[in-house]
């Protein structure tokens, strides 16, 4: 009987060993050698520790054989190109050898979780089979001490293996590192690879004569009416040829740059001098646009070399797709300014309002409106033109490659979204009227600025980084710098799916529902036909309490919704203090304020990392 029960306690070890085995290797179909090795390790613990290392080996050199080949296939072109070309091609060549020991560390790192969870089933498994060796001891020590010498040696097993993997995970790292710095060595300086772009897309200044020759010619194919207009396009036409000979025969970036301020002139000069006519606004916010897309829009396209994923993060915030809403969303707030503006212009006799009747109207010739020395609706239209242009500039590494441009982005969408939020504030305040086209680009511009703070945020991590390694920022903010360090974070695969658009934003429910009460707010006073400082109160704590919360829904911002409380609390106290609230809409804001306290506590979820930020996200 008791050789019956060591018989079967063996099975059942031995059954264990397969089935390890089996998950393990089932697991990781992807890297085959390696799950093959590791469900063998079963066989003989000595015959495991070679077959592992030798499988191992075997992954390396396929992976250098695949960057080797890689390699050889950049050299076969380099001849073709010339020598900032040939530079970046052998920078290709090692980003390879690079990127291939940082999936042979993913794929070990796979290894070591599934060895994780195997142990642990081995643990709670080796409980239940306890209690049947002791019984065993009682009846048959002999074969209890056989049995035990049989386990010994699986357990073993089990804790070797990590070990092994761990050992093999630390000389594919200073693998890495070694690839890394033959990388870094051969890579192109960034800030004299931006500079040299304008020079390999010659081809782009040719346009601009085209351009430059209608600026000249349009006022009077147009019939400008404004003579200080007539003026500055041709004088701006004129520029604009000269510029773009010097910078297609010499390859000086700094013709480009100059060009690319005339392009800005043009579409801003139809708003300091009043255009009357609305084909000449139109003209020169095109050719203005034109202007600065084939200056430095289109050379500043080419993809740099290097790491596009920030230190420490999980996903880039750079990438086409992650500024795709971002583009969509300044250009429809554009054509929402640019309406309004035709009406202050004089270009239009009515601006149409589909919700509050004339109050578009009313807006758009209010004091607050006629305080600027031009066209306020214009000059919102510009700054989304602005945001427009910058969004396109650069590729995706331009974190590191181009701070400037980032930080220019992130200022006219930041601080500007809060101030155009501000002047949406004043308007049942100071005008006494709502315009629809206002709230809509006020509620577009705080969606960009949720979805663009994340970029804002890399940016400042990277030269906080570049300070720290000794180097200047102040060179690193204008010209760009290599990637520091090894971003050895799990990144999120890129897809081409929608939902990669929004990586880094997260609607927790209770945000949603404190900007829902935050625009119940803004129109409570109409409802409890509350008067005074009172309503004001509601108007302007109601807008920004969905400011806060819109912004909030970044990841990088979460910790933003703790400004609600404070918010909330002057919702409770403000209308008392000020008189000409009423009973239900006292009541109204003791609930709201209550419950966006309430709802300003949790976090939501947070899906990403963002490195030396995440202490900050709270």
């Amino acid at each position: 009987m008791a050789k019956h029960d060591m018989a079967n306690m063996e099975d059942s070890k031995a059954g264990k060993k397969d089935s390890m085995a089996m998950n393990m290797s089932e697991s990781d179909q992807g890297n085959d050698t390696a799950a093959h090795d590791m469900a063998n390790m079963e066989d003989s613990k000595a015959g495991k520790k070679d077959s592992m290392a030798m499988n191992m080996s075997e992954s390396d050199q396929g992976n250098d054989t695949a960057a080797h080949d890689m390699a050889n296939m950049d050299d076969s072109k380099a001849g073709k190109k010339d020598s900032m070309a040939m530079n970046m091609s052998g920078s290709d060549q090692d980003n390879a050898r690079v990127r291939a020991k940082e999936l042979q560390l993913e794929q070990m790192r796979v290894q070591q979780a599934q060895l994780a969870r195997a142990y642990q089933r081995e643990v709670a498994t080796q409980k239940k089979e306890d209690a049947k060796a002791n019984e065993l001891m009682e009846r048959d020590p002999r074969g209890h001490i056989q049995m035990m010498k049989m386990e010994q040696e699986h357990r073993q097993l089990t804790l070797e293996l990590p070990r092994l993997l761990l050992q093999r995970e630390a000389q594919v790292y200073q693998e890495l590192q070694s690839a890394q710095g033959a990388a870094q060595a051969k890579m192109p300086e960034t800030g004299k690879t931006m500079m040299e772009m304008v020079a390999m897309a010659r081809w782009s200044q040719i346009p601009l004569l085209v351009l430059g020759l209608w600026l000249i010619v349009s006022p009077f194919t147009l019939g400008y009416r404004s003579v200080q207009l007539t003026w500055s396009d041709m004088t701006s036409g004129l520029l604009v040829i000269v510029l773009a000979v010097i910078a297609f025969r010499t390859g000086r970036a700094w013709a480009a740059w100059a060009n690319t301020l005339v392009g800005l002139w043009l579409a801003f000069a139809p708003l300091a001098f009043w255009a009357p006519d609305a084909a000449t606004y139109a003209n020169d916010t095109l050719v203005g646009m034109l202007v600065v897309v084939f200056a430095v829009l289109v050379p500043m396209m080419m993809q740099m070399p290097g790491p596009e994923v920030p230190l420490g993060w999980s996903y880039n915030p750079s990438t086409w797709l992650q500024r795709a809403p971002i583009l969509t969303l300044a250009l429809l707030s554009f054509f929402l300014s640019r309406y309004m503006a035709a009406f202050q212009l004089g270009q239009i006799p009515w601006a149409w309002d589909p919700v509050f009747g004339n109050g578009t109207t009313l807006v758009l010739t209010s004091t607050v409106s006629k305080s600027f020395p031009i066209s306020d609706a214009g000059l919102g239209a510009f700054t989304y033109l602005v945001e427009l242009l910058s969004g396109f500039m650069g590729d995706p590494r331009r974190w590191r490659t181009m701070p400037w441009m980032v930080a220019l982005f992130g200022f006219m969408v930041v601080p500007l979204g809060i101030v155009s939020v501000g002047l949406i504030i004043l308007q049942p305040v100071v005008v006494g009227a709502w315009c629809t086209a206002c709230l809509l680009s006020a509620l577009f511009m705080l969606i960009m600025v949720a979805l663009s703070i994340d970029e804002v945020i890399a940016m400042l991590q990277f030269l906080m980084q570049t300070h720290r390694a000794g180097k200047s920022v102040w060179r690193t903010f204008w010209l760009g710098g290599d990637a520091l360090g090894d971003n050895l974070t799990p990144r999120r695969p890129e897809t081409t799916q929608p939902r990669e658009m929004f990586w880094g934003i997260t609607i927790p429910w209770n945000l949603f529902m404190s900007a829902a009460l935050g625009a119940w707010l803004m129109a409570a006073p109409a409802v409890f036909q509350t008067q005074g400082r009172a309503a004001h109160s509601d108007h302007i704590l109601g807008a920004l309490v969905v400011t806060i919360a819109i912004i909030a829904v970044a990841e990088v911002t979460r910790a933003a919704r703790f400004i609600n409380i404070a918010l909330a609390l002057g919702i409770i106290v403000l209308p008392w203090l000020f008189g000409g609230a009423t009973l239900p809409s006292g009541i109204n804001d003791l609930i709201i304020g209550v419950l966006i306290i309430a709802l300003s506590i949790p976090p939501g979820k947070i899906k990403n990392t963002y490195g030396e930020w995440n202490p900050l996200i709270l």
